[in-house]
């Protein structure tokens, strides 16, 4: 888990990642989002939500660790939602959760 977290650092630092529920959305819908993560302890309303829109634009998705484990890993507060704009990171990312039990993977 925490080699993920500290990709994440890794990809917000090069200006890979964008963080928001608007922002990711947009992301989403534009195509550019190559992974989406959803705080583990987010609601069930924003889970079903990001859920459905990945399911439609076939966006990867995981349900990771707790939305102050992910504002952490990029410098920042609370963090329910993010997105990796890039396919490098993005496979890095999933790499390691393959890897991981206690995080949610849905393709």
């Amino acid at each position: 888990m925490s080699k993920m977290l500290s990709r994440l650092g890794l990809a917000m630092r090069a200006g890979k990642l964008v963080t928001g529920d608007e922002i990711v959305m947009k992301t989403i819908r534009s195509k550019e989002a190559k992974l989406v993560i959803v705080a583990g302890d987010a609601s069930n309303n924003t889970h079903k939500k990001f859920r459905d829109k990945c399911g439609t634009y076939k966006v990867p998705l995981i349900i990771g660790p707790g939305r102050i484990s992910l504002g952490s890993s990029i410098g920042k507060p609370e963090r329910v939602v993010i997105a990796l704009t890039d396919q490098g990171f993005a496979d890095m990312i999933r790499e390691e959760v393959e890897k991981t039990p206690e995080v949610e993977y849905i393709e």
